[in-house]
């Protein structure tokens, strides 16, 4: 057996402002990480074994108000421990649910309650945050959307999670090598089995005219997705769940790195009995990522261009007298990394390859229980120069508060919580330490966070 063309792409807080916001009261749920058969693969392969939330793939939607109150009790039903990160939010740090950091691993047939306020409306999502390399690829995460009080003038949203899959097609199962040093050492753990919302080629119904909100997350291992539009004109909205000052028009392509997210407000131009896509670009080819069928129309004239979503509320980077402060990324193939500390001691490459770790921060391989990148005061203004001196693009996520890029000629960028840098690049970042606590900054590319690039930032 065989995977068709279309399915074998790519080769085999609670801050200050947050506790201001009135709570509303949520129930209690279940979130329950279980190992789960379901059909993946085209019919002929038979089911997949995955791991989920709820049995599902993706696990399911949880949706609140903006200052809603989010009550999940993991319970863990898979052979290994895990723990839930809530990728985005500006979240208490005992609840960020990094596993050694924040809190203990769940470990099998236990449970953890998480119960935090959703401070700012956007597009977020929660993951799997230990083995994360591996729990992620098997299927461990889903989306959390935090709604504006004021609904913005749509007449339909879609939320679409973006993966890839890395499957073995003589057997139809994911394929067990985590810890494989090709993926370590270069650009990650790609898949072969691209889908969205666990679904290869999902299709939607559409009407022209018709004005869609689409939620994008990309929760690939590593896998940076181009997307592009056809038959749809759209204008980015808010990044990383955070509203964009101006809608930003779609343009030609869209990037969007693991973990990055991106609300699109795209209307239907393609005539009834045709076609529109967002397309996924793949070796200088597009692919339909999601395919919306056009039965009839809206209306028969188009809405004005959107206008901007209320932003969220946040404390503006005064980047004159910041903190200033370096990461510089080594390593991997083709990196020249001739040394690094690991645990207090000084190897050479060839013993840390023997450690499977490929990486390093500032002359250091990263884990989350080291010597942090930084101890800061509360409310503390930072610029962070991050320089990647390798040969790969790296996704840089902080957790719990947001940041903004600074250009060359100093202007700010909007507000986001992981910034995609390719190799021999620099960009730097700025931020308010508004939120107390154990930070985790690393890369996004899970491979490259298994195998050294981890740091973390303490506010006091």
């Amino acid at each position: 057996m065989h995977l068709t063309r279309r399915q074998v792409l790519g080769g085999l807080a609670s801050s200050a402002t947050a506790l201001a916001l009135p709570v509303r009261a949520a129930e209690t749920t279940a979130l329950t990480a279980q190992v789960v058969d379901m059909q993946l693969l085209p019919e002929e392969y038979g089911r997949t074994t995955i791991w989920g939330y709820g049995g599902t793939m993706p696990g399911q939607e949880i949706r609140v108000p903006q200052g809603g109150r989010v009550q999940r009790t993991l319970i863990n039903q898979l052979p290994q421990a895990t723990s839930v990160h809530w990728h985005g939010i500006r979240i208490d740090n005992a609840m960020d649910g990094v596993s050694g950091l924040t809190q203990a691993a769940v470990a099998p047939d236990t449970r953890f309650d998480y119960d935090f306020i959703a401070p700012d409306a956007g597009t977020y999502w929660y993951h799997a945050h230990n083995r994360s390399v591996e729990q992620v690829a098997r299927g461990l995460y889903g989306a959390l959307i935090v709604d504006e009080p004021v609904a913005p003038d749509i007449d339909q949203e879609d939320v679409f999670i973006l993966d890839d899959w890395l499957i073995d097609p003589s057997t139809g199962q994911i394929d067990g090598d985590f810890e494989a040093m090709h993926d370590r050492s270069h650009a990650g753990r790609n898949g072969n089995f691209i889908a969205t919302n666990g679904i290869s080629g999902l299709t939607k119904t559409a009407r022209q005219n018709e004005r869609r909100r689409l939620r994008l997350i990309n929760a690939a291992n590593a896998r940076i997705f181009e997307l592009r539009l056809d038959g749809l004109e759209g204008w980015i909205v808010a990044l990383d769940g955070m509203p964009l000052a101006k809608p930003e028009p779609f343009g030609n392509y869209l990037l969007l790195g693991p973990g990055q997210r991106a609300d699109v407000f795209v209307d239907v131009t393609a005539e009834p009995g045709n076609a529109a896509h967002l397309l996924a670009v793949i070796n200088d080819q597009s692919y339909p990522q999601v395919r919306f069928d056009v039965t009839g129309r809206a209306s028969e004239t188009r809405r004005p261009e959107p206008v901007a979503l209320e932003s969220n509320a946040y404390s503006p980077v005064m980047l004159e007298n910041a903190t200033q402060l370096a990461l510089n990324m080594e390593g991997g193939a083709m990196g020249g990394l001739r040394a690094a500390t690991l645990g207090g001691k000084r190897m050479d490459f060839r013993d840390l390859v023997a450690e499977g770790q490929f990486w390093a921060f500032n002359g250091a391989i990263g884990r989350a229980e080291d010597a942090p990148l930084a101890r800061l005061a509360r409310g503390e203004h930072v610029r962070l120069k991050i320089s990647n001196d390798t040969a790969f693009p790296h996704a840089m996520h902080l957790h719990g508060m947001h940041f903004q890029e600074v250009s060359e000629s100093g202007h700010l960028g909007p507000l986001r919580d992981t910034t995609l840098i390719f190799g021999d690049q620099t960009r730097e970042i700025a931020f308010v330490a508004e939120n107390s606590g154990n930070w985790l900054l690393h890369c996004h590319m899970l491979s490259h966070a298994a195998s050294g690039m981890t740091t973390r930032i303490e506010v006091a």
